[in-house]
């Protein structure tokens, strides 16, 4: 599934490619966010032919919730569902689940949670978790796994990785005694956990290493903890996953966020910050990061970057853009959300060039501080 083609000389940046029965994805990837088998207000053409998405991701609790599994059956998958021909990735479910800290009720064999939509009660295994991301048909499945809240005592966190060890061995059984429903292959990823507890995270990368998954995905950062810590914690568990496998950063982040990750080892990231942040009118260019909501920008009848190929750097005055915003206009929404989905796949880009040339070691640091000016 995963091919390593090369290595940075200098930082742990790697440059890969995931084969898929819906297409190649070309790593250090990142992955728009779907959540309920859609990229918010974004077509899915336009994720294609602007945006350069290889790979989206789908939400496993918000899809079993609605339109729940029955009708992703008769739909014959995500796939058909959404009309999406590429690759899709599904979370296990797991981080929402355990977001609902006071409607939930966690066991050795499964998590007893409330519907955030009506209060119904429902219950996630190991073995539904396997059994509805079949019924979705994702490329890629993630296990059921508890993510720990930040800050955790060392023993809660030790009790936690525990219970995420012994739900992945369940997903793996279950996954190895099941098969796809609509004729591609499915691939099962590992999540290893730990806080911020460096002995734990080794322990859990060599755990889910043993478990011999598809590829191996880091859980439980970006919750809170500090972004040095953050780092700090991945740069530590990438020395004891397997080099062989793809390494996926749950739920990170920002563009420098991303650079950071690559530069320690990882090979996947996905997000809501895009998408979600565009919607509040903050925008990511390559030049820095914009308040469109400022009033600097009131009176500014330029164009932002007009080399750059989306409508809302190339076409759009910052005035017009400014003004959308300001109004709460759905154009001004997907513009933005276009914006920032077209600049994280071409910082994507851009980081897969450095590596193929040799040069990523000297190019990531002055592109940090430059994603990360405000303007």
């Amino acid at each position: 599934m995963f091919q390593l083609l090369s290595n940075d000389s200098k930082t742990k940046a790697r440059l890969g490619r995931l084969t898929t029965d819906h297409g190649i994805i070309e790593t250090p990837i990142f992955m728009p966010v779907g959540t309920l088998a859609t990229v918010k207000a974004v077509e899915q053409q336009q994720l294609v032919d602007q945006v350069k998405a290889q790979i989206i991701l789908g939400n496993t609790y918000h899809l079993y919730l609605r339109p729940g599994n029955s009708i992703m059956r008769e739909a014959g998958g995500l796939h058909q569902f959404m009309k999406w021909d590429r690759p899709i990735l599904t979370d296990s479910g797991g981080y929402q689940v355990f977001s609902l800290s006071g409607n939930r009720k966690l066991e050795e064999r499964g998590v007893t949670f409330k519907s955030h939509l009506d209060g119904s009660k429902h219950q996630f295994t190991p073995e539904s978790v396997v059994e509805t991301e079949r019924v979705l048909g994702s490329d890629i499945m993630m296990v059921l796994d508890e993510c720990p809240p930040y800050p955790s005592t060392y023993e809660y966190a030790l009790n936690s990785m525990k219970l995420t060890h012994r739900w992945a061995a369940r997903c793996k059984k279950a996954f190895d005694e099941s098969e796809p429903l609509y004729g591609h292959r499915q691939f099962l990823f590992g999540i290893a956990q730990g806080s911020t507890y460096k002995d734990l995270r080794q322990a859990s990368a060599e755990a889910i290493a043993e478990l011999d998954f598809d590829g191996n995905a880091i859980g439980g950062l970006s919750v809170g903890e500090p972004n040095e810590l953050m780092y700090e914690m991945t740069d530590h568990i990438t020395d004891f996953l397997p080099a062989e496998k793809a390494r996926y950063l749950m739920g990170v982040g920002t563009p420098a966020d991303l650079i950071h990750g690559v530069a320690r080892g990882v090979d996947m990231f996905d997000c809501v910050m895009p998408t979600r942040n565009a919607r509040n009118g903050t925008v990511f260019t390559r030049n820095g990061i914009v308040n469109l909501r400022n009033a600097k920008w009131k009176n500014h009848h330029e164009v932002l970057d007009e080399s750059f190929p989306t409508d809302f750097s190339s076409k759009y005055t910052m005035a017009y853009l400014h003004h959308l915003v300001r109004c709460n206009e759905i154009l001004g929404m997907t513009l933005a959300s276009l914006q920032n989905l077209t600049f994280y796949l071409w910082l994507m880009a851009e980081i897969r060039e450095q590596l193929a040339a040799g040069t990523f070691h000297s190019w990531y640091k002055p592109m940090i501080e430059r994603v990360t000016t405000r303007l």
